[in-house]
Order: structure tokens, then C-alpha cells, then sequence
């Protein structure tokens, strides 16, 4: 049996097509996998199958293809562009005398160089251990050290048994770990949500350029690069919109296709912020061929995690990578944005989609002015205490004229808990427009 080296970084790539001949841009998208992962492709095999071979995926002719190709090239690793089951892997792995890495195991490899973050990289190692459960070959013994070693294995317990409890061990400390931290961060969104500050989420395909607007958006300064999952840990900043009100964006992590479902679940908590947020800003890359591809892919992605009934405003960036495409605003029959064009590399467009934001949240705000006479003190210290005063002018005879911008529900709740001053609210308003 070969002896599996520490790291590998000359590649052979391999693509099993099972539904015809694949798109250029998706061997590009997996030969880009394999070097953001740190591995050198020296070749390339594509091949097409009705059904993947149970003993090794691959046909006999093509594996032995591979085999010749892995000696010529001495490489070290064997990268295929499918989900592999465990007895495919360790078939393909004694033919070849090399390791194989399969779609998923190549995506769990970048997150663990991607993640920053304490949360990131429990997240990372929690959906690598699910990932390992099902390929355990005395892997884990070296946590028995843990437990101080003596009398850690149970009468009659083969290795396996062990090495499969002691990782079952490990993925409940991680699970708890997670939690706390995920009760850290409901208490921030329940901090939020009795500020009433709304919240958007930057979603969408890896690479499209969401921390690249979000850093145009919020001059954060968060890494942005162009390559896969450049950004694992998701970062919340506060956006000054043009009606002097502003919203907390999130940027999180980018979606790819056939994301393994172990990523799925162990960054479920990270993804929260994009299931509680009010709006999702869909970033599109609008210069590549296969978009339409790469959206139904986000929009999966959505719906796994609960969120495809979100309100959303689609963004096309990178039109400056385009010859004829202008910035510019789309919107619907009821007048409300829905597409923005823009580049985040330049600014093209920008001022658009913070207009675009500014509208979809200012349906929430009441404006108006309010006369008050000189016995309405209460409620003029009320309109303060809400901070719904912009501008005040005194009238002659002690009273004030109020330019007043109140959240809907400010207004609401004022309705229903003083209504002496909700009717004089109502009478000063009268005939007054509401924005929204």
C-alpha cells in the first residue's frame, strides 16, 4: 500500500460528464477550484458516461488513462469534479498509488485555507469531520491524547469503533462551541431588530464581487480578491442611505455549484444573517456567458436555507468588464427597484443602488410638518424622544412649526398608546403626502 503524502500539489484533473458533453466555463470553474485550493493541474481528462462505474466512477480504459498519466507527470493528487463514495475513493487511490480528492473534498479544502475567523474555522472543521465519517482508516487516533489515553478504548472495541467515537466526540464539542456562538450573534440581531434598523444581505455567486461592493458601499476594507471564496467569514457594516436613515449590510459567504450539503449545514449559523435579513441584494456577475447558470444555483442555495421569500433587488456588477452595458435602475409595475447595473470596481452605478435602497426602505417612513400650539409641549418632547424632529421653527405665538420623519411603526405605536395626541398627529397631517 502507498504511503499518502502530507500535501500534493501536482494535479491530474478529471471530469466525468453524465449529462453530455460539459461547458467550457464549468471545466474553467474546476480547474480555478484546484488552483485556489493550491494545486498545479498538469492535465485535464474528460470523459462521458451514462452511469459512473460502481468500483471506481471512471471506465476501466479511462481510470487506466489516468493511471498512465499520474506516472508520466509523477503527480501527487488526483482531483475529480464529482461527489465519489468512500469505496470509489480508496479503489481509484490503490490503482493510481497516489491520493484522490473528490468535488467535495477539494471545496472543504479551500474553506479550511479561507477561514479567518474563530467561528469560520469551527464551521470549516465541523463539515470536514462530517465529510471524513464515512472514510475512517485509523485517521484518528491521535485525539486519544485527549483523554489521557488509558483505558479510552472499550472491551472488545476495534480501531474503527474508536477512531469513529473519538471523532463523534469532536463534532459535539464543536456543535457546542458553535452555539455559544450563535447566541452571540441572535443577541446582536435582537439588538437590531429593537432598533429597528433594517438589515440587507450581500448574496450570490463566488467571485461575482459582493466584498468588493460591500467595500464600495462601506469602505470596510474587507478582503476582496478575484478568486474563489475569497470571503468565508461574513462581516456587518452600517450603510448611510440619502434619506439620512441607514441599514446594517452583511457580506457572507458565495455560493458555488453542487455546494457539498456538509457546507451547508455546518455554516447554517453563519447564513442566519441572510435568512433574518428584511432585503438580499442578489450580486451577478453580468460580463459571464453562464449567469443564468449561476443564479438558478444561488437561488438553491436560498431555498435550502429558508430564505427564497425574501424580498430582493438583483445587482449586475462588473460592467465596466462589458462594451456596451450602462449603469442604470430597473423597476417593476408598482415602481419599485428591482435590477441595478453597476461596476464595483470603478463606482459606476453605486449611487444608483443606494437609491434603489434608499426607496424599498423609505416606504416604512412617514413625512409631513406639524403645527403645534403652545400647550402641545408633550407631545413636541415626544417627537424628540422618537428623534422624528429634523427642522423646528418657533411661531410667534409660542407654539412651533415641526418638519417631522417618523418610522411607520413609531407612528403606529403612537396611535394606539396616546390617542389624544395620535388625533392631533392625524389633524396636523392632514392632507399632508406620506413617502413611500
Amino acid at each position: 500500500m502507498f504511503e499518502r503524502p502530507r500535501s500534493g500539489e501536482k494535479a491530474i484533473l478529471v471530469h466525468l460528464g453524465l449529462h453530455g458533453t460539459p461547458e467550457p466555463d464549468e471545466l474553467n470553474e474546476f480547474t480555478e477550484l484546484a488552483r485556489s485550493a493550491g494545486a498545479d493541474p498538469l492535465a485535464l481528462v474528460s470523459a462521458q458516461r451514462k452511469v459512473p462505474d460502481s468500483r471506481m466512477y471512471l471506465g476501466g480504459g479511462k481510470a487506466e488513462e489516468v493511471r498512465e498519466l499520474v506516472g508520466l507527470h509523477g503527480a501527487e493528487l488526483v482531483i475529480f469534479d464529482n461527489s465519489l463514495s468512500p469505496s470509489q475513493e480508496r479503489n481509484l487511490e490503490k490503482l493510481f498509488e497516489c491520493r484522490v480528492l473528490d468535488r467535495t473534498g477539494l471545496i472543504l479544502d479551500i474553506f479550511a485555507q479561507r477561514a479567518r475567523s474563530h467561528e469560520g474555522k469551527l464551521q470549516v472543521e465541523l463539515a470536514q469531520l462530517r465529510h471524513l465519517s464515512t472514510r475512517l482508516v485509523r485517521g484518528w487516533t491521535h485525539l486519544e491524547r485527549q483523554k489521557g489515553g488509558i483505558g479510552l478504548r472499550g472491551p472488545g472495541e476495534t480501531q474503527l469503533e474508536t477512531d469513529r467515537r473519538l471523532l463523534n466526540q469532536r463534532i459535539d464539542q464543536i456543535l457546542r462551541r458553535l452555539a455559544r456562538v450563535d447566541s452571540q450573534r441572535e443577541q446582536g440581531r435582537r439588538s437590531r431588530r429593537r432598533n429597528e434598523v433594517p438589515t440587507a444581505s450581500l448574496v450570490g455567486y463566488t467571485n461575482a464581487g459582493k466584498s468588493s461592493l460591500f467595500n464600495r458601499l462601506t469602505a470596510a476594507g474587507v478582503y476582496a480578491q478575484d478568486q474563489l471564496f475569497a470571503t468565508l467569514d461574513p462581516t456587518l457594516r452600517r450603510v448611510e442611505l440619502q434619506d439620512q436613515s441607514s441599514l446594517i449590510l452583511a457580506d457572507t459567504v458565495g455560493f458555488v455549484s453542487r455546494l457539498p450539503h456538509e457546507l451547508v449545514a455546518a455554516f447554517r449559523s453563519t447564513l442566519q444573517e441572510t435568512v433574518e435579513a428584511d432585503l438580499l441584494i442578489h450580486v451577478i456577475d453580468a460580463h459571464i456567458h453562464q449567469r443564468a447558470e449561476q443564479v438558478a444555483e444561488v437561488e438553491d442555495v436560498l431555498a435550502q436555507i429558508g430564505a427564497e421569500r425574501i424580498p430582493r433587488i438583483e445587482v449586475y456588477n462588473k460592467i465596466d468588464l462589458m462594451p456596451e452595458a450602462r449603469s442604470g435602475v430597473e423597476y417593476n409595475e408598482r415602481g419599485e427597484a428591482v435590477r441595478v447595473w453597476l461596476s464595483a470596481a470603478t463606482g459606476s452605478g453605486v449611487e444608483g443602488l443606494i437609491e434603489a435602497l434608499t426607496q424599498r426602505f423609505r416606504s416604512d417612513i412617514v413625512n409631513g410638518h406639524v403645527l403645534l400650539g403652545p400647550a402641545d409641549g408633550r407631545l413636541r418632547a415626544l417627537l424628540f424622544e422618537q428623534g422624528g424632529i429634523l427642522r423646528e421653527n418657533h411661531l410667534k405665538d409660542g407654539g412651533w412649526e415641526l418638519e417631522v420623519q417618523l418610522k411607520r411603526r413609531d407612528y403606529e405605536r403612537l396611535k394606539k398608546y396616546e390617542p389624544r395626541l395620535a388625533q392631533q398627529w392625524q389633524e396636523s397631517l392632514k392632507n399632508m403626502p406620506e413617502v413611500g
